[in-house]
């Protein structure tokens, strides 16, 4: 993308560099056969290179709008009218200029998903720790896994005991405990306490880079979508061939037909969609949204389902509290109070969830403080020993009570006392985002989550999601956007974990929630939301529907500007050259009205996404 870029950049600059060439051979050295000859070589290369273009794009099963410049280009050298057809060839190449320019970020998709895999391994040489990349690890190495470091490679723990975050690979809110034996992912993130890990898999074969090859088989295999100029191409070719045609038929005129063909060249068509889109995707980006493509604009406009990631998505991604349950004499107040006043130095993400909850004004002193990785607190508070952790910790006297949300286990005193549940919140503005989509036209939503199926139903039914798909594996996320039947399509998917983006890539749009840094996921997607705030998916949406509008409404007056100036220049009232200028004046007016899309229609940004 970024060779055809600078390809079509140089073309216009050849093309004003030859222009200017030509005007100085004919209106200051008064050599106007070399200035003839330098446009008509110009004209033929460009056509050449234009027709080379076309077949390219009708063997890949598309039609394009340039069958009408190259003839319009051939047929004004024909009749000798080579200033007519310099200014098609400016039109031209600025056209395809700027639609490149608008479609400038399409091929950096991956980058950052390549350089975002876990680099730094720790290898363990007896008692020395030696630095080295995540590829030089071979199996059997023994690793040390830092804490809030990436797990490197897959393997097994070795040694010690912490709490990984694995959400954006499995899609699994809560954080997972591993003892040794226990199995490891690349990409997991490490929480409170060093492990050492034994490796089993070499980074080409580990999880990240499995995702990372599903992205790309996902690229490979592109949805198939018709542009809105290629949709009108067919139609406005053939009304141009018939009255050119016609024109030369009854006059008997070759020249009638080239001065149709000037003013024919498809101005609206090559210039009012980027230039609608590049205003729509500004306007976006004002909105903290960064559209990457014009044709995601298209798409977006169109949608009629849209999936969402339930992890960082629909909800928050953190844990809170959501239950405090009491089993003795205790209040449920008091019980949160010992909890959290015991936890209050510990780092475990339960620990800080915990103590956020309760408040620091309402914790009590801690007096002394013992930490069990992967099992629990034993601390002194207020003259009480309080043990906070599992329950075979806290109460290993008791049979263990079956509790399906994360939970942690208060016990005072040796008597237990109750346990606290958690869960991940969903997003304030989650429900009111969904249930304003089918005013857009979006009628399906589904849900897509690694995560426990009645997790899951729990927190569709909360927002009105119809269709709930749990412990979702990235392939299998891919399995249901495809399985999405056409009239259903285009599919939007949502989502912000590194296990997203072979689906975000997979489905026609997909949107990255990126506003914690530049992840796989938003460098995947074809759109970005930089603020956590859900209503821009549906904000995005609005403003490429408004954006098309007036694209639309833009290419539809041009033809009708066109076709009237055709009928005219039918009857020889108006010359080839006159006829090229009168595109300019057309094009002009195209780029006016398609600018009206930096703005919007009227406004009509969703209220709570507008800054």
């Amino acid at each position: 993308m970024e060779a055809g870029s600078l390809q079509h950049r140089y073309k216009l600059v050849a093309t004003l560099l030859i222009g200017a060439a030509a005007l100085i051979l004919q209106f200051i050295f008064a050599q106007p056969l070399w200035a003839q000859i330098l446009v008509t070589v110009l004209g033929a290369l460009m056509a050449f290179s234009l027709l080379i273009e076309m077949i390219k794009t009708l063997r890949s099963g598309k039609y394009g709008v340039d069958l009408l410049a190259i003839m319009a280009i051939v047929a004004t050298l024909a009749v000798g009218e080579y200033w007519a057809s310099l200014l098609v060839l400016v039109m031209l190449t600025g056209g395809d200029s700027l639609e490149e320019y608008a479609a400038k970020q399409a091929g950096r998709e991956l980058k950052a998903l390549l350089a975002n895999s876990p680099q730094v391994a720790h290898r363990l040489d007896g008692l020395q720790l030696t630095d080295i990349t995540a590829e030089q690890a071979q199996i059997g190495d023994k690793l040390v896994v830092k804490p809030g470091e990436l797990v490197p490679v897959d393997g097994r723990v070795l040694e010690g005991t912490s709490t990984f975050d694995q959400s954006s690979l499995t899609g699994e809110s809560r954080p997972v405990t591993k003892v040794p034996g226990t199995e490891l992912l690349s990409g997991s993130v490490n929480g409170e306490t060093a492990v050492t890990m034994v490796v089993d898999r070499i980074a080409a074969d580990s999880q990240y880079q499995a995702i990372v090859k599903l992205v790309k088989t996902s690229e490979a295999q592109p949805a198939h979508f018709v542009r809105m100029a290629d949709r009108y191409a067919v139609p406005f070719t053939a009304i141009s061939l018939l009255i050119a045609g016609l024109a030369w038929w009854l006059s008997g005129d070759p020249v009638r037909f080239a001065e149709v063909l000037v003013v024919a060249s498809p101005c609206p068509l090559i210039l009012a969609a980027p230039v609608a889109l590049v205003a729509g995707m500004s306007r976006a980006s004002r909105n903290g949204i960064i559209v990457k493509t014009g044709t995601t604009i298209e798409k977006l406009a169109q949608a009629k389902t849209i999936a969402f990631d339930k992890t960082g998505t629909i909800t928050k991604g953190r844990l809170t509290v959501a239950n405090v349950v009491s089993k003795a004499d205790l209040s449920a107040e008091r019980l949160l109070q010992f909890a959290a006043s015991a936890e209050q130095q510990s780092s475990h993400i339960l620990a800080r969830s915990l103590v956020d909850y309760a408040g620091q004004n309402h914790l009590l002193t801690l007096e002394k403080l013992s930490e069990t990785a992967g099992a629990g607190v034993t601390a002194q508070v207020a003259g009480h020993q309080v043990k906070v952790g599992k329950f075979n910790y806290v109460a290993p006297q008791l049979a263990e009570q079956k509790i399906q949300q994360t939970a942690i286990h208060v016990a005072i005193d040796q008597v237990y006392q109750g346990y606290i549940t958690f869960h991940d919140q969903i997003r304030p503005e989650a429900a009111a985002m969904v249930e304003s989509l089918p005013h857009l036209g979006v009628r399906h939503t589904m849900m897509l989550t690694g995560d426990q199926a009645q997790i899951a139903q729990t927190i569709a039914r909360e927002v009105n999601i119809e269709q709930v798909h749990a412990q979702c594996l990235p392939q299998d996320k891919i399995k249901q956007l495809r399985a999405v039947p056409a009239e259903a399509k285009p599919v939007i998917m949502v989502g912000d974990g590194v296990n997203d983006a072979p689906s975000l890539t997979a489905a026609d749009v997909g949107i990255a929630m990126g506003a914690h840094g530049a992840t796989a996921a938003s460098e995947s997607a074809d759109a970005v939301i930089l603020k956590d705030d859900l209503n821009r998916v549906a904000n995005a949406i609005k403003i490429s529907q408004d954006t098309m509008q007036i694209a639309k409404s833009d290419v539809l007056t041009g033809i009708v500007i066109l076709v009237v100036l055709m009928l005219v220049a039918s009857f020889g009232f108006i010359p080839a050259l006159v006829g090229a200028l009168f595109q300019e004046v057309v094009d002009t007016l195209t780029i006016l009205l398609a600018l009206r899309a930096k703005k919007g229609l009227k406004q009509t940004e969703l209220k709570v996404a507008t800054d």
